[in-house]
């Protein structure tokens, strides 16, 4: 993004909280032949080109395989057509390109950061489209990103914070999808086989389960032909099913027996999804509560007052389908107990009677002044654009997200978490060691 884009976006801001639509670059939207859904914003001011192609072919549709659809992605980068790993490799850097590729609950991506000029962006996109389209799979490859993935799990069984996660999205969504694992579990991982990661890739990396976001230094005319190029190799295929809602929980609460000198606590249950009718109140009331960083509720009960807390904080996930909401804290054991009680003290109060003033318009300026570092640049831009594509939201959702913000209200945010973060849904869980040190 220019610099004169960023001025005026925040000229924008400094417009009041009353607020006119922000100005944003148009979002243009179309749909390719073989039925992937683009959209693209022309950003001429710096000479880059960002795509990135998002896939509902995330962890959620692992489908009692843990770890298949991060090993599928994973593998997308490590030879694909004629080019084994090593030669992919090569070719990626003589463009002078960057790939990223990841894999999370809801979606996998592709994507690729090039100088707008066709010299270096028509190889580079080349091998974009072939690594989501054509990729090769080869049997040492998988075996090697196996192993890679075997040793990361072996890391996060050391982690009590990774335990604390894993353990938490198993008892808040029990047999929903969002409950499994991305990164698989050793037995999972273990088990997967080449014929798996084909299967997979055959049914997900499909055009109708695809959206193709595309910023930078071009015109709709070569967008659209871009478009067409990353999709044409993709079977046109079916968009993948909606997830279900996840199942009410009921509050309770499991340790974890954990050799550590700290406690890792997680509260929580399914929150919200994208495009939800609360998703404001719940994003401003939110980051009241324990999404600010040094200055909210929780970190000024817990940790300022009574240093009862190395951290506290919270958060919403939204996703496709209700993601979770998380209040955390880590405390030495001698201290959990207080901790705790403060936590679900504070929680309570909060859910009860909603945010003090000075705390809600705090949350709201914070958001609002701080809108513009999320989209300045092109990078964050297609990432924004690929998420509003992915959830369906609407074209003007980035010029509308502060008018929202401005206009949420002390009743909308204590009405909103009263019916969505009811405290007898709240599941605890605490990894740890069960009882304090003696001595």
């Amino acid at each position: 993004m220019s610099r004169v884009l960023a001025i005026m976006l925040v000229a924008a801001f400094a417009c009041g909280l009353a607020g006119n639509a922000t100005a944003m670059p148009e979002i243009e939207h179309w749909t390719t032949a073989n039925g992937a859904r683009v959209y693209f914003v022309a950003a001429p001011e710096i000479p880059m080109i960002d795509a990135r192609v998002v896939f509902a072919a995330g962890s959620a549709r692992d489908d009692g395989q843990p770890g298949l659809a991060e090993l599928t992605n994973d593998l997308l980068r490590e030879g694909a057509g004629e080019r084994d790993a090593d030669a992919f490799s090569s070719a990626l850097g003589a463009t002078g390109a960057r790939l990223s590729n990841g894999s999370l609950r809801d979606m996998a991506y592709v994507g690729v950061r090039t100088l707008a000029e066709p010299r270096y962006a028509d190889p580079a996109l080349v091998l974009l489209a072939d690594a989501i389209a054509r990729p090769r799979f080869d049997a040492a490859a998988v075996d090697r990103i196996k192993g890679r993935a075997l040793v990361a799990l072996r890391h996060r069984e050391q982690s009590p914070e990774s335990i604390a996660e894993d353990t938490f999205y198993r008892e808040i969504y029990g047999d929903h999808p969002y409950a499994s694992p991305p990164d698989g579990t050793a037995d999972s991982v273990t088990a997967l086989g080449r014929d798996d990661v084909v299967a997979f890739h055959r049914r997900y990396y499909v055009a109708r389960n695809a959206v193709i976001a595309i910023v930078g230094d071009l015109d709709r005319a070569r967008a659209a032909a871009i478009a067409e190029q990353l999709s044409v190799g993709l079977a046109a295929g079916e968009r993948a099913a909606a997830l279900p809602a996840p199942a009410a929980t009921s509050a309770h609460e499991l340790r974890v027996e954990y050799p550590s000198i700290q406690s890792h606590v997680r509260v929580g249950l399914p929150g919200m999804r994208r495009g939800d009718p609360d998703y404001f109140p719940l994003l401003v009331g939110n980051h009241a509560l324990g999404g600010n960083a040094l200055v909210s509720i929780l970190f000024r009960e817990i940790r300022n007052k009574r240093g009862l807390s190395y951290s506290a904080s919270s958060y919403f996930v939204p996703m496709a389908a209700e993601g979770p909401f998380v209040a955390l804290l880590q405390t030495d054991r001698s201290q959990e107990p207080e901790a705790l009680a403060v936590l679900r003290e504070t929680l309570g109060g909060f859910i009860a009677d909603g945010p003090p003033a000075a705390d809600l318009e705090a949350a709201k300026q914070n958001l609002i002044g701080g809108f513009p570092l999320r989209i300045d640049s092109n990078d964050k831009i297609v990432e924004y654009i690929a998420m509003i594509g992915f959830y369906d939201l609407p074209l003007d959702y980035l010029e509308q997200f502060t008018r929202q913000v401005a206009a949420v209200t002390a009743e909308d945010v204590r009405d909103a978490f009263a019916r969505r973060v009811p405290l007898d849904g709240l599941v605890t869980v605490i990894v740890g060691r069960a009882e304090a040190d003696e001595g």
